[in-house]
């Protein structure tokens, strides 16, 4: 009995230890990103068994996301690059998002029988 919670609690230091890893190579891309434009400001959205977004968007209106494992791995990760998260992506936030060309043909392909997907 003394061996199943000896190799449980080995199995969690393992999960733990690889969770921090992942949160430190997350914040690690933050970073860049926010240095590449010239700060950021984030968000997280819980988007089920495949993870949690953290959807980026720079001082320059230039946006992009990551996945993390985890909620737990992404706050970490938010939390560790320094950068302003808020809760929702609405309001003032959302306004600084600056979308060009690409983005709205895209949009408009997936809706209006514009260029594909693919």
């Amino acid at each position: 009995m003394a061996e199943t919670a000896e190799t449980q609690q080995t199995d969690d230091s393992k999960h733990a230890a690889r969770a921090e890893r992942r949160a430190a190579k997350l914040a690690k891309q933050i970073g860049a990103f926010a240095k590449a434009h010239g700060g950021a400001e984030g968000q997280l959205a819980y988007i089920g068994q495949t993870g949690t977004r953290i959807v980026l968007v720079g001082e320059d209106g230039g946006w992009g996301d990551l996945v993390a494992p985890s909620y737990a791995v992404a706050e970490s990760a938010a939390q560790k690059s320094g950068i302003t998260m808020h809760e929702s992506f609405d309001g003032e936030f959302a306004a600084k998002v600056r979308t060009g060309p690409y983005e709205w043909s895209r949009m408009a392909g997936i809706q209006l029988g514009g260029p594909s997907n693919g």
